[in-house]
C-alpha cells in the first residue's frame, strides 16, 4: 500500500482535496475567483480555524466587517467564529488555498514531529 497520494488540480472554481487525497487531519481547498467575482456567502465555523494563502492575483476578505486587502504571497489565519467572505479585485482574478484544521489541535510540528532515518 502506498504511503502517499498525488492529484493534479485544474482551474475549477473550487477543488476540495479531502476525498482526492484521503486527508485525515485537515481540509484543503484550492479556489479561483474571476475578476469582480466573490464567494456568494458569509460563513464561520464551529471548531475549525482557516488559513488562507493567496497564490495569484489580488482581492479582499471581509472578516467580521473589516476589509483586509489581499495579494499574491499573503497568508491569513482566521479563528472559527469570525464571519468571513472573499472577493477578487475588479481588475484581477484571485487564486487561493484554504487550509481548515481544528483550532488548538496541533501537538507537534516540523522537527518536533520528525523522525530522522539512517
Amino acid at each position: 500500500m502506498s504511503q502517499f497520494a498525488k492529484v493534479s488540480v485544474g482551474a475549477e472554481a473550487r477543488t476540495e482535496l479531502h476525498d482526492k487525497l484521503s486527508l485525515t487531519g485537515a481540509e484543503v481547498s484550492i479556489n479561483h475567483l474571476p475578476a469582480g467575482g466573490g464567494v456568494p456567502f458569509v460563513h464561520s465555523h464551529k471548531k475549525n480555524e482557516e488559513i488562507y494563502g493567496v497564490l495569484a492575483g489580488k482581492g479582499k476578505a471581509v472578516i467580521d466587517g473589516e476589509t483586509v486587502e489581499l495579494a499574491a504571497g499573503d497568508w491569513v489565519r482566521i479563528s472559527p467564529k469570525a464571519k468571513r467572505q472573499f472577493f477578487a479585485a475588479e481588475d484581477s482574478p484571485i487564486s487561493f488555498v484554504c487550509i481548515q484544521v481544528k483550532e488548538n489541535s496541533l501537538e507537534g510540528y516540523t522537527m518536533d514531529d520528525a523522525v530522522a532515518e539512517g
